[in-house]
């Protein structure tokens, strides 16, 4: 059984990357590319893992989080994955209830053992 992991993510490029890197690391991968289709492919996909980006063009990556947190997928670990990397921001993303949280440009290698620590 593949482990299927959901990325939020508006920038094509960065979803390409992610993408990548996932598919080659063996994991299965779908994506959405603003908060509400987020949710609503969290909740049709039933992910093992997600992956959300803060800036998104409706709702942003805290307001996902916080909504994915208080319904039934509450167990279901979100890593951050932000280019907000100012004072302040790591803390904003745990408040709003992510796992974790990783400043782009994010290291294949780094994102994999940060993954691993929640699926295992």
């Amino acid at each position: 059984m593949s482990i299927k992991v959901l990325y939020i993510e508006d920038n094509e490029q960065n979803m390409r990357l992610i993408r990548k890197i996932l598919l080659h690391a063996g994991y299965e991968f779908c994506g959405a590319e603003d908060g509400l289709s987020g949710i609503d492919m969290a909740h049709a996909e039933k992910p093992d893992l997600i992956l959300v980006d803060i800036n998104l063009p409706d709702i942003d990556g805290l307001e996902v989080t916080r909504r994915l947190k208080s319904s039934e997928l509450a167990h279901i670990p979100i890593i951050a994955l932000t280019a907000n990397a100012m004072v302040g921001d790591k803390e904003r993303t745990l408040d709003a209830g992510c796992d974790a949280y990783m400043p782009k440009p994010v290291g294949r290698q780094e994102l994999l053992a940060m993954m691993e620590q929640f699926l295992n």
